[in-house]
């Protein structure tokens, strides 16, 4: 693997399938450990450096360097330097200079993770950018998949909603068709970003065509904040158009499974029937983020050799 992880594009089919393997190996291991913790990488230091709000993936992350022994360090833009008027550069050099190992971003800004590469000798992991990607996402809806449905290759995949501000449908695009799924696009055309045609994707405006032949459908959160104008009438008109509710969700095969990357909107993007429901993977979704963060830790800082193989925790 590479020394970043900026983008799903990033990741070759070895690269992706090493990722999803080692997830396994190392969820496996820390089910079986007593004390759910791998010594691998102890000594090393990893930054959370969150720009913007979001509990659900810092929490991830530092969960998932901690149960590999690292030091972590949770840094908030709010109230610190960067309120002062310091840059993103001269934030990160001075981590590094601290001891920093790897630096976690999230930024408002598309782009800040692969600016910041340009300035750490550590590595840096894109965990969301503005619109544009965020690739430990896909890489944890894509181990879903392969736990709940046995394999990604030749899975027929529906993501739908706001893929225009969705950097968790970009990064699922590209990812899932390394992995050899056939991914079709589903929105209204006001939430489609211009060049979609050109994504390695198929795009439909109609749900219901789609529904039947869907091994996976993930729905997407509709993010009214990155919205400066009505990109819809209206939520009832969105819910009926483009809303998972139990009527929509029969026409789904007996196998199929429904996603989502949280927070949801229910009644809006989803019904709870379904969100609550045998076919839901939400609460999978994520307790796979931890082992999936795991994984891409332990790869891109070249954990101790012990680690994986070894009972030790």
């Amino acid at each position: 693997m590479k020394r970043h992880l900026l983008s799903a594009a990033d990741l070759t089919l070895e690269d992706a399938t090493l990722v999803l393997d080692t997830t396994t190996e190392l969820a496996q291991l820390t089910e079986r450990a007593t004390v759910k913790k791998l010594p691998t990488l102890r000594g090393r230091t990893v930054v959370n450096l969150f720009f913007e709000d979001s509990t659900r993936t810092r929490t991830s992350f530092e969960l998932a360097a901690k149960r590999l022994s690292a030091d972590v360090i949770n840094f908030s833009a709010k109230g610190s330097s960067v309120s002062k008027g310091e840059t993103l550069k001269d934030t990160a050099l001075t981590l590094e200079a601290m001891g920093s190992d790897a630096v976690v971003i999230r930024h408002s800004w598309s782009g800040a993770p692969v600016n910041l590469s340009r300035f750490l000798r550590g590595s840096v992991i894109n965990a969301g950018d503005g619109t544009h990607e965020h690739p430990t996402q896909a890489l944890l809806d894509a181990y879903t998949m392969r736990q709940r449905l046995g394999r990604v290759e030749g899975l027929k995949v529906t993501i739908v909603g706001d893929i225009l501000h969705s950097r968790v449908a970009r990064s699922n695009v590209l990812l899932l068709s390394t992995l050899g799924a056939e991914v079709t696009l589903v929105a209204p055309p006001t939430l489609l970003p211009m060049g979609v045609e050109a994504w390695p994707c198929a795009v439909s405006y109609d749900l219901d065509a789609v529904l039947p032949k869907s091994d996976a459908v993930m729905m997407l959160r509709v993010q009214r904040e990155r919205m400066g104008a009505a990109y819809f009438p209206s939520t009832r008109e969105y819910a009926r158009r483009y809303g998972l509710d139990v009527r929509r969700a029969k026409q789904l095969s007996d196998d199929a499974i429904v996603m989502h990357p949280g927070p949801m909107v229910r009644g809006m993007e989803i019904a709870a029937e379904v969100a609550d429901g045998l076919r839901s993977t939400i609460v999978d979704q994520v307790a796979n983020g931890v082992s999936v963060r795991m994984a891409v830790l332990y790869l891109l800082l070249g954990g101790a050799e012990p680690a994986i193989g070894s009972d030790n925790a």
